[in-house]
């Protein structure tokens, strides 16, 4: 089974035009990677929020919201990133993060357990990468 290879997208006037021709990469090539700035961007703010609530520097989220100028609903969303699986926020970071995830996707409700969460969003990789590191921390 053949995968895509990432193509080359160049702005041609208004619009996007893709400048490289469809191919497929044989099986076991290696795919670039390609990260997710807003994603990483969305991670980075929800470490950072909880750093600041966990430090005292804001007793409450609203009072943190209010001083970002975002909803409370928005700000507790993207806290909510805090409770990914480490392998999925590394994944997410290194770009190799799989293509269903995606903000949108995670600031939709998940579940909390790291076990279950690379089944949740299709991360076959995360979910084996999971299994062998978790027989390690137990």
């Amino acid at each position: 089974m053949f995968t895509k290879c990432p193509q080359k997208l160049a702005r041609r006037s208004a619009r996007k035009a893709d400048t490289t021709r469809k191919y497929t990469c044989p099986p076991g090539a290696p795919l670039q990677r390609k990260t997710d700035s807003t994603l990483i961007k969305a991670l980075a703010r929800a470490f950072l929020w909880k750093r600041m609530l966990e430090s005292g520097e804001f007793a409450t989220n609203s009072e943190l919201a209010d001083r970002e100028k975002i909803t409370l609903s928005y700000m507790t969303r993207v806290l909510r990133l805090t409770l990914l699986a480490p392998d999925i926020v590394e994944a997410s970071l290194d770009g190799r993060q799989e293509p269903e995830v995606t903000l949108a996707r995670l600031l939709e409700p998940f579940p909390v357990e790291w076990e279950r969460q690379p089944s949740h969003f299709g991360c076959a990789r995360c979910l084996s990468c999971y299994e062998r590191s978790s027989s390690h921390v137990r």
